[in-house]
């Protein structure tokens, strides 16, 4: 009796839904470009649940305006991987992973990335599509490391993959047997990698391609300690800490730059940023806030306060901020860099309540044309402890901004 049971029991089932039916249901027609192709992967599905996620695949693709792909057995072998900065992944929205702090991995298909809707529509998951574009790239991976003038090691390839290789250890690892590997990736079609006795010119190599013009991917560099890749942590009194630190500022930078152009002008103006240096070389952000409109306000070393006229009244660590209770920020949703709005200026008095970095006067001296930027504070003489870099809106493309001790050659 069981195996009837079964066989009524299925034929009692609600027959399964068609394409159109769901199609229409979510407002779309069933003769969209691309579609028919796709068609059997629907077929294919004989589960209720499973043919409703397909059509919300394609209902999404429409909604953000993504065309179909092509069949998965047509694109499964033109996919490859790439490398972008977190920040990136984000605003744009398709499929991403995290590899280590600051970068994600993406799957390309020509010169689209792969939404998660195709992977649906595909029936294919994520691990098995991007261990298929590294297969790929590791077949196009073949040729040594051209050792540069500098003495830094480069990949050969140039095909606007190179950094994507970096997710590929076995074409980098054996550059420096028995020697701790640092690797930059400034650029997509750019794989750098020393050992570390060289790597101030590692940082000389990221430097020449920021100067180069091409669009920036990661400035900071990168480090392997065992199997593990990760931003390299530089700490004082190393003699690359500074360096390594102004490398992360500007990637920062860069990522609120791109962020200033998706932000509700509603909701208050973008405190702009700039870079600062100590007389002892170290590098800090330093974000802009000006009374008179809400600012959103990044999370920088410093913030430097305007009156409404422009007059300067000083700049204080950011870190104290909280001590003026009266002020409370409210976080904005958007990709990226976390940006706080505030609604009011403080008051002179709640200023006094700030660690203070230098003083209104100070603040005015570094505001004026031709002053001495980088002379050296004396005791008492009220000299500036800092000197800007790259105060103006950094972008083309961070402008010339320096790369702390270089090489001689």
């Amino acid at each position: 009796m069981g195996f009837f049971d079964r066989f009524r029991s299925r034929a009692d089932e609600a027959p399964l839904p068609g394409l159109a039916t769901l199609l229409e249901a979510r407002g779309l027609l069933s003769d969209l470009p691309g579609l028919a192709a796709l068609a059997p992967g629907f077929e294919a599905h004989r589960r209720t649940e499973e043919r409703e996620a397909w059509a919300d695949a394609v209902a999404l693709c429409q909604a953000q305006g993504i065309p179909l792909p092509e069949p998965w057995i047509d694109a499964q072998d033109h996919v490859l991987p790439e490398l972008v900065p977190t920040w990136r992944a984000e605003r744009e929205g398709r499929w991403s992973r995290g590899f280590i702090d600051g970068l994600s991995q993406r799957i390309r298909l020509g010169d689209g990335v792969v939404p998660d809707a195709w992977l649906t529509l595909w029936d294919q998951s994520a691990d098995d599509v991007l261990e298929l574009a590294l297969d790929h790239l590791r077949h196009r991976s073949e040729g040594a490391f051209e050792r540069l003038p500098s003495g830094a090691y480069g990949s050969p390839w140039h095909d606007g993959l190179d950094a994507a290789r970096l997710l590929l250890p076995e074409v980098w690892q054996g550059l420096f047997k028995g020697q701790h590997p640092f690797l930059a990736i400034p650029a997509a079609d750019t794989l750098l990698a020393v050992p570390q006795i060289l790597l101030p010119k590692l940082m000389d190599e990221v430097g020449r391609s920021l100067k180069s013009g091409a669009k920036p991917l990661q400035l900071a560099v990168i480090e392997r300690i065992d199997d593990q890749l990760m931003t390299a942590r530089l700490q004082d009194p190393h003699p690359m800490s500074a360096p390594q630190r102004e490398l992360k500022h500007m990637d920062l930078i860069e990522a609120l730059r791109a962020q200033e152009q998706d932000l509700d002008a509603t909701l208050g103006v973008p405190a702009s940023v700039s870079m600062v240096k100590t007389n002892q070389g170290k590098p800090l952000l330093l974000a802009l806030w000006t009374e008179g409109a809400p600012v959103l306000l990044p999370e920088t070393d410093l913030v430097a306060f305007s009156a409404k006229n422009g007059e300067p009244l000083g700049i204080f660590a950011r870190q104290t901020l909280p001590r003026i209770h009266e002020l409370r920020g409210e976080g904005v949703s958007i990709w990226g860099p976390r940006r706080v709005r505030y609604e009011g200026f403080p008051t002179p008095e709640q200023l006094s309540r700030l660690e203070c970095f230098a003083t209104a006067e100070q603040m005015k001296a570094l505001q004026a044309p031709g002053g001495d930027r980088r002379a050296a504070p004396r005791p008492g003489s009220g000299a500036l402890p800092f000197n800007v870099q790259g105060a103006a809106p950094l972008p083309r493309h961070l402008q010339g901004a320096g790369l702390g001790m270089q090489g001689s050659d």
